[in-house]
This record gives structure tokens, C-alpha cells and sequence, in this order.
């Protein structure tokens, strides 16, 4: 049923793994699609990944940094497999705990595991837990609760949780079972209070200011407690320094984290992330994912719970800004000149962010870098579209004048008009493009909203038939919840109506209008989370040169800035 089962360190040393009798293909590809998708870009909030006709299921010991991960076929119902990891989490620990603090990971490599017998017996155990329990058959109507009602215990009478209320207090009063307006209700005495001290400052004894004695009104109670503590001064004075002692013992990193520790840390932690404009399903992924983390970890010395939570979330936060692909654009391009062809870089978004503006930003930004750009006038179905992008060209080309560049003018502008298929337009620029020998080609499309069904259509039609080397989303940093349903709908329709195997997708984000959030920068965050992709330029103004990449522990601090 399971195809392997493998335990490795946090180093990537494998203790012991385990291959289904019949499997042949390697478990190494799938394991490292996990270790490099989920648990070093911070997405183990979930304990499942899938990878092609794979389900694995994962779980972290935190507190001997060891990962225990099953693969079995994902067409497969296995109910045992959260409850068999975790078994065979704990039988391992207890059995290796002394080695592996002792020896660590390295020493117990080189030598041999018995633990093939207990695997295959907790397996067993799972399995056949599994199958005794089987399916449980639906009640029927009589063995219900509701077949026991009647219209009766339906009906609600007017007044009628008063009565029971009126009733119940009466039964509380026994001793007036008939209560008549007539007969006077009993009088109950005060109880009589403490009596006052009165400090004088005649009397020559010091017996008259003792009141340990009793004097009937309970006084003798607390004189007693301080004759008892007078009484066994080691005893006073051994519980005060427990009590220190006991501070001083929850200060000191004795303390492997608990998820009840955690939660209050977390709740007010998830509040912050989504205050500072991170989408709120983002937000409880990210608090779960350093639950997972942390849970079991014994804390540091003189550190907090809520230090060490922050810090980890940190960690988090930054990493996930530094995704796993790198967008290197000028390498791109000279790798691109050298094979004789233009570097096609494809703009997309909802309407209203900035594309045209942050192209012609980005056109600026690659001619100061010596290139020779092309614009592809895609955007046929918005008025003024095209002649935005012609005053864009008009004003590039006056700061690089043509007759400094051999008479040639560096940016050109490449467009059909309006109600054309963008499609043909971009197909037709990237060739003249190439006949021209431009460095770089930028296709500028139509905004659309996510919902917007033959235009996202007709966005994925154009990358699927030109394949450009970029496709970048432009999205606004204004934005929250709405940044996860843009960017999974534009991948989903990208994904739908492409004709290959493997779909071109968005490459990385243009985040606009950063200059206008303050330290709410939380659209970073989940734009990230949720493609994965890098964040290529922040737009910070309105001219060309407000164009600046990301600095993620910057971005990270105004973030977790109260």
C-alpha cells in the first residue's frame, strides 16, 4: 500500500528509509520537490503534498530537527496514514533519543538501523486498526433523537421559560412552599461583621493589641496562619525560594514549545499580518506553518515564547520573499543577444495598475543599461492605449537621442491600431524584432479582470502561441484578499487554455504604488505566497526612475514594525 517511507535530519542525512515491495522508481524526486516547495519556502502549515501521482504525508520533530515523510499513490484512501507517521515518529524517538543526542545523525549513519521489524509492525498494527474499524452503517430514523419528540415538546408557550425560571426559585426556597401576599416574609438577620480596631495610645501592656485570639467573629483565622508561618520559618522561607526558583526555571530555555503555548502568540501575531494588508488566508497559513515549526522546540535561554514565535515568523516572512527562482532579466537578455534572438518579456494584469506605466519604466530602465527595446502595442481594446505608449516612446527617445546611437532611434513602437487579435500583433513584433536585431521585445496586453472569461482566454491564447521568455503580473500594492484571487485565477486560466503539457505561468510580480501603503506591505507577502514567483520591481513614484527591486528584510520589517 505505502510506496516508501524515509526519516532524515533537517542536513539532509537519511537515518533510515523504507520501499514498498513492487516500487522501482526512486522516492528521491519526490522528497526533494517537497524540501524545496514546502519546507524551505515555509509552506508546512499542511502536512500533504502532491507531486505528480504521489500524495506524500510529512511531519517535523522540531526537537531533533528530523523529517519523517510516506509516499503512497494519491488514487489511494489511506485514513491510517496521519496516526501511523505519528507512530512511528514517537517509536523512533524513544528507541534512538540517547544516540541521537549523544552520537548525532552522522555517527548513526555509518551504522545499521534495526528498525525494519518495528516499522513492519506498526504498519500491521495501522493496517488492521484500519479495517477493524471499517464503515460505520447510517442510523436509522427510530434510533434517533428526533423520532423520540412529539408536537407537544415542539410548542413553545408564551412565558413559559419564566415559569420554569419562577419554579426553579421557589425550589430553592423549601421553606415557603405556599407563599401568600398575606403572610409577612421572614426576616433574615444580618450576619454581624468584624469589629473595628480602635488604636489608642494609652495602655502600657502589649497583650492588648494581640488579636490572634478568637472573638467569634472568625478573627483567630489569619492570627493562626502567622503563629504557623512564625512557628516554622524554614518552611516560609524554602517556598518563597521555590517560588524563585520556579521563575527563574520558566526563564531559562528548559521548555519544548507546545501549540497551547503558542496559540494567544499566534492569535495576536495573525491580527498584525492581516492589519498590515496581508490576505487573511495567507495570514493563518503563515501562523500555522511556524506552529509546525516551532512545536516541540526547546526554547532558548532567557527568551520568551513570544520572542521566539516572532523571531521564527520572521525568518519566515523573509524567506518566503526570497523565493527558490531567481529573475536575473539583464543576464537573460545578454543570453538572448548571443543566441541571436530577442528576449520576449509579456505584461498582464487587472485594469488600472500601471502596466503601460511600469513598461515604459522598465524600457527606461533596460536602454540606461545599453539594450535596444521594442514595444508590442497589444492593448487593442482600450481608448488611448496606443497613443500612451507612442508619447512613452517619444519621450524615451529624446533622453537617448537617435544620433547617439548610430541614427537609430533605441526605442521603437510596434502596433496595429485598435480591435485587432493581440495574439497576431505580439507574433508579428517578435519577428520584426528578430529581422531588426532588437535586444528586447515588451508586449504590452489589455487589463482584464480575473473573471473576465474570453479575455483571459484570449491572454492565455497569446502567451501560448508567442512563449515568452517573461511573464510578469502587475499588480497594486493597495490591494489584499483580492491579490489571491487575481494571481490563482489568472493561473488557472493560464493553465486551462494552454495547449502543452506543462502551461506557461506567471513568472514574477510588478508590485505598483508601493510609495502609497506606508508599512502596510503585506500585498508582498501574499502575491508571493501564493505564486511562489519573485517580485521583480516596486513602482515607488511616477517618473522613470522610481523603478526599485525588493529588499525583503526591509519589507519584513515594516511589516512586524507595532
Amino acid at each position: 500500500m505505502l510506496d516508501f517511507f524515509t526519516i532524515f535530519s533537517k542536513g539532509g542525512i537519511v537515518l533510515w528509509c523504507f520501499q514498498g515491495t513492487g516500487v522501482t522508481e526512486s522516492f528521491t524526486g519526490p522528497v526533494n520537490a517537497l524540501i524545496r516547495s514546502v519546507i524551505l519556502q515555509e509552506r508546512s502549515g499542511n502536512n500533504s503534498y502532491t507531486h505528480d501521482a504521489l500524495s506524500l504525508k510529512y511531519k517535523l520533530d522540531n526537537e531533533f530537527e528530523l523529517v519523517f515523510v510516506v509516499g503512497f499513490q494519491k488514487i489511494l484512501t489511506l485514513t491510517y496514514v496521519d496516526k501511523f507517521i505519528d507512530d512511528v515518529q514517537l517509536h523512533f524517538r524513544d528507541r534512538y533519543k540517547n544516540e541521537l543526542e549523544q552520537k548525532g545523525a552522522l555517527t548513526l549513519l555509518n551504522s545499521n538501523f534495526a528498525f525494519e521489524d518495528d516499522f513492519k509492525m506498526l504498519l500491521r498494527e495501522a493496517e488492521e486498526s484500519s479495517k477493524a474499524r471499517g464503515p460505520t452503517s447510517m442510523r436509522s430514523f427510530n434510533a434517533s433523537l428526533k423520532s423520540q419528540k412529539t408536537v407537544k415538546s415542539m410548542i413553545e408557550t408564551k412565558g413559559g421559560d419564566k415559569g420554569k425560571e419562577q419554579g426553579g426559585k421557589k425550589n430553592k426556597n423549601s421553606h415557603c412552599l405556599l407563599p401568600s401576599s398575606k403572610s409577612p416574609k421572614p426576616v433574615k438577620e444580618k450576619p454581624k461583621g468584624k469589629e473595628k480596631r480602635v488604636w489608642t495610645l494609652g495602655g502600657s501592656s502589649t497583650k492588648e493589641l494581640d488579636y490572634s485570639q478568637s472573638n467569634g467573629n472568625g478573627a483567630h483565622a489569619a492570627g493562626d496562619q502567622g503563629l504557623d508561618a512564625q512557628a516554622d520559618p524554614v518552611c516560609a522561607c524554602w517556598g518563597a525560594f521555590g517560588g524563585m526558583f520556579g521563575m527563574l526555571k520558566g526563564l531559562v530555555g528548559s521548555k519544548s514549545l507546545s501549540q497551547e503555548d503558542m496559540e494567544p502568540v499566534l492569535d495576536k501575531m495573525r491580527d498584525h499580518l492581516i492589519a498590515k494588508n496581508v490576505a487573511a488566508e495567507i495570514a493563518s497559513q503563515l501562523c500555522g506553518s511556524v506552529a509546525k515549526k516551532l512545536e516541540g522546540k526547546v526554547m532558548g535561554t532567557f527568551t520568551t515564547v513570544a520572542s521566539t514565535v516572532k523571531g521564527a515568523l520572521q525568518d519566515s516572512l523573509v524567506q518566503i520573499l526570497q523565493p527558490k527562482r531567481r529573475v536575473d532579466i539583464l543576464r537573460d537578455v545578454l543570453e538572448a543577444r548571443s543566441q541571436r534572438r530577442p528576449f520576449v518579456i509579456t505584461f498582464c494584469g487587472v485594469n488600472g495598475v500601471g502596466k503601460s506605466t511600469n513598461l515604459a519604466k522598465i524600457s527606461f530602465w533596460l536602454i540606461e543599461n545599453g539594450f535596444t527595446v521594442l514595444i508590442a502595442a497589444c492593448d487593442t481594446f482600450r481608448a488611448g492605449a496606443v497613443e500612451q505608449l507612442r508619447t512613452h516612446q517619444r519621450r524615451l527617445n529624446s533622453l537617448h537621442p537617435p544620433q547617439d546611437h548610430g541614427g537609430r532611434p533605441i526605442v521603437q513602437l510596434y502596433e496595429k491600431g485598435y480591435g485587432k487579435d493581440a495574439a497576431g500583433i505580439a507574433m508579428e513584433a517578435i519577428a520584426y524584432a528578430r529581422n531588426q536585431a532588437f535586444d528586447v521585445v515588451l508586449v504590452d496586453t489589455a487589463g482584464r479582470m480575473q473573471d473576465n472569461t474570453p479575455l483571459m482566454t484570449a491572454l492565455a491564447k497569446l502567451i501560448a502561441v508567442n512563449m515568452p521568455d517573461l511573464v510578469l503580473f502587475v499588480g497594486e500594492a493597495l490591494v489584499g484578499n483580492e491579490a489571491v484571487d487575481q494571481l490563482v485565477k489568472f493561473n488557472q486560466a493560464l493553465a486551462d487554455h494552454s495547449m502543452s503539457d506543462k502551461p506557461r505561468l506567471i513568472d514574477g510580480i510588478v508590485l505598483t504604488k508601493f510609495d502609497t501603503i506606508d508599512d502596510k506591505v503585506g500585498a508582498a507577502i501574499s502575491m508571493t505566497y501564493i505564486t511562489g514567483q519573485p517580485i521583480v520591481f516596486v513602482g515607488t513614484g511616477q517618473t522613470y526612475n522610481d523603478l526599485r527591486s525588493l529588499n525583503a528584510r526591509a519589507v519584513v520589517g515594516a511589516l512586524m514594525k507595532a
